[in-house]
This record gives C-alpha cells, sequence and structure tokens, in this order.
C-alpha cells in the first residue's frame, strides 16, 4: 500500500495509521499459503469424487477473496461497531444453529449444516467470535453498570445462560469439538476478567468430567480416544499415512506437485492440508506456518497487556483463544499429538464456513486493538478538523 500522508484524514488513512499492520500481513500470508496449498491438494480431491480438477480451487479462491474483505471491512468498524454486529450475529448464529437440528444436513451421524446453492453453512463457526464478543461486553457491564440502586447488572449471569444454550444445541447436533473450543474461550475469558482460583478449578474438573462422559456417551468420541492411546486398536490409516507424507517430506520437501498424500487422504484439502504442506514444501514452511499463528496470538496477546479497556481486553481474549486452539487441534490431531478432530485450519484448510468465520474472528481482533484516534492528541485535531468540515457541508446543502 502506498505511504498514506499524516496530514490525511480520510477513514481509510486513519484506518491504516491505527490498525496493526503485523497482523494484517500474516493474515495475508495465510491467505496466499492458503491459495498455494489449495492448488496442491485440491486437484486430486476433486478428480477422486468425479468433478472438475478446478472445482475446489475456484471454490476457494471465492471464500478467500470474501475472507479478506470481511477482515478489512469488519476492521475498520468502532467498537460500537463490533458489539452491535456480535450481538446480531450471534443471534443469526444461534437461530440458524438451531435449525440445523431441524432441516440441517446429516453428514456421519452429526446435523451441523444448512445446505445453500453454492455452499454448506456450518452456523456454529459463526457462533465462536460473535459469543467471545457478547461475553466480553455482558462482563464489562457487569462492572461498569448499575441497576436497581446498587445492584450490579447481571452480566455473568446472562453469560452463562447464553453458555448453557449454546451448550444444549452443539451437545444436541453433536459437535463435541467445537463445543469444547467455544468452553475453553468461555474459561479463558472468565480466567481474564479475574475469577477465582477456586473457582477456576472448579471449571477445569468440570470440563475434564465433561470430556469423561463425552467419551461414555457418544461413540465416534471413545472411538477417537481409543485410536489415539491404543495404536493397535482400530482404523489408523489417515493418521499413518499423514505421518509418512511428513517422514517422506523431510526438511525441505518434496516439492511443489510431488506429493503423494493428497492422492491416498480424503480430506487433503480441508483436515489433513497440514499433511500435503509437510510433504511437499518440507519441515521449514511448517514451521513457519506455526510461526505466523504464533505472531498473530502473542501480538494480540501483547497488545492487551498496554490496553486498559475490560470491555476490550476480555473479548480480544476470547477471540486470539478460539483462533489459536483451533490451529492447535487441525495440527495437533494431523501430527498425532491429540485425538482426531475434524477441524480446519484457519485460511488454509477448505471451507467457506471456516474462511469466513475465522476472517471474522481476525476482523474483530484487529478492530478491538486498533489504537485509538483519541490517543493521539494530532489524530484529534484531524478527527475535529473532520467533525467541522461535515458540519459546514451539512450547513451550506441544507
Amino acid at each position: 500500500m502506498p505511504a498514506i500522508s499524516r496530514v490525511d484524514t480520510s477513514k481509510v488513512a486513519r484506518w491504516w495509521r491505527h490498525v496493526d499492520r503485523v497482523t494484517l500481513s500474516c493474515v495475508g500470508i495465510l491467505i496466499a499459503l492458503g491459495y498455494i496449498l489449495m492448488l496442491a491438494a485440491s486437484p486430486a480431491v476433486a478428480v477422486r469424487i468425479g468433478a472438475s480438477r478446478e472445482m475446489f480451487i475456484l471454490k476457494q479462491v471465492i471464500f478467500l477473496c470474501i475472507a479478506g474483505a470481511i477482515v478489512l471491512g469488519v476492521s475498520s468498524l468502532s467498537r460500537t461497531g463490533i458489539k452491535r454486529l456480535a450481538l446480531i450475529g450471534g443471534l443469526l448464529a444461534l437461530a440458524a444453529t438451531f435449525m440445523t437440528l431441524v432441516h440441517g444436513i446429516e453428514i456421519k451421524g452429526a446435523r451441523r449444516w444448512i445446505a445453500l446453492p453454492m455452499m454448506s453453512v456450518q452456523p456454529s463457526e459463526f457462533l465462536k467470535p460473535c459469543f467471545a464478543v457478547v461475553t466480553g461486553w455482558l462482563l464489562a457491564e457487569r462492572r461498569e453498570r448499575q441497576i436497581f440502586g446498587n445492584v450490579a447488572f447481571p452480566g455473568l449471569l446472562i453469560a452463562f445462560a447464553a453458555f448453557g444454550l449454546i451448550l444444549l444445541l452443539l451437545k444436541s447436533q453433536p459437535d463435541i469439538g467445537m463445543l469444547s473450543v467455544i468452553t475453553m474461550v468461555f474459561m479463558t475469558q472468565l480466567f481474564v476478567d479475574g475469577l477465582r482460583l477456586i473457582f477456576v478449578g472448579v471449571g477445569v474438573g468440570a470440563m475434564v468430567g465433561a470430556f469423561a462422559g463425552a467419551y461414555v456417551v457418544f461413540p465416534h468420541v471413545r472411538s477417537r480416544v481409543e485410536r489415539f492411546l491404543h495404536p493397535n486398536v482400530g482404523d489408523h490409516y489417515q493418521i499413518d499415512t499423514a505421518l509418512r507424507a511428513f517422514g517422506n517430506g523431510g526438511l525441505m520437501g518434496r516439492g511443489p506437485g510431488e506429493g503423494r498424500v493428497k492422492d491416498l487422504l480424503p480430506d487433503a484439502h480441508a483436515d489433513f492440508v497440514f499433511a500435503v504442506a509437510g510433504e511437499e514444501y518440507g519441515l521449514l514452511i511448517c514451521l513457519g506456518i506455526v510461526c505466523v499463528f504464533l505472531v498473530i496470538v502473542l501480538r494480540t496477546l501483547m497488545k492487551l497487556m498496554r490496553e486498559d479497556d475490560p470491555f476490550v481486553i476480555t473479548s480480544a481474549a476470547g477471540l486470539v483463544t478460539g483462533f489459536g486452539l483451533q490451529a492447535f487441534v487441525n495440527m495437533g490431531s494431523t501430527l498425532h499429538l491429540i485425538p482426531t478432530k475434524g477441524m480446519t485450519l484457519p485460511f488454509i484448510s477448505y471451507g467457506g464456513s471456516s474462511a469466513m468465520s475465522v476472517a471474522l474472528t481476525i476482523g474483530m481482533v484487529l478492530a478491538l486493538t486498533r489504537r485509538r484516534v483519541s490517543a493521539s492528541p494530532i489524530a484529534q485535531r484531524f478527527d475535529e478538523h473532520e467533525q467541522w468540515n461535515t458540519a459546514l457541508r451539512t450547513r451550506r446543502a441544507s
């Protein structure tokens, strides 16, 4: 982007001066990697299902372009705009998640998707960022607002009620992986908000108990855990193939287009795209991908350490926790560090719902961590000058 004059007071100029350009650059890197790895992984998958070789590539290019636009658009919103977007988006996503139980597409025993003309949408993907921001808003209001005299606003109670409703919906689909991520996001936000350590311990114990209950109640959860703990039990074809791909790739990889894992795995373009990267581009590229995700997460957390707005701290901490967990779950399950879970690698794996929901997450993070205009006396004078010009134009028009 060309240099912007310091006296330029347009909205684009002010956005560019105050947005976190390092995080924005990392997002651009991930989108570029997503395109490159789709070129590598998707043609073989498309041919295997009898579709055109370019089908997944063309669709993913559209998804990534929309995702990029969402990042830029959402990152330009004010904090009030982010609150409104999260509230409206959260209600719509909640209603759509409920609709999956009635009119959803059933795949492998789970109803998580709604069929649209060009794609299938997983509404619960959009619950993550919206719920994180709404929870941060409620927790901040609990500290700052009072009702009925000296009675504090029941933000914590409302947040628990919303979480309970989401829990029931995701359990009914069922989607234990998404529920686990949202639970971790919620617990992180409560901890950042100042939850006492004794209650943190209670929450961790409850999560362990919930995982144990899922192991008993849901056969697919039990199967994945047993296959992870006991290598000789069950079918390990996908994990074994992915691990061989990393071994074949070595340090520098076999070269673009030379990988074989994409011809063997049905989800090479989605859940196992990290294995494609490891085989064709090697260990160095895989480490680079990990570093890009780490930069986004750590840079956001470091910016929050200098923040004094409880809403921004709690909301952004929840957003970046969900983003980091999603990346860890995908890469960790591909490397057999955790039980397998069908979760996409942000901006890199194929998927419209995933790309757009992650773009919404990062856009919200960039908007919340953007330096405020009022923090700079010069920028504040620019803003006052713009307001004066707007008022003058209004008077002339009238």
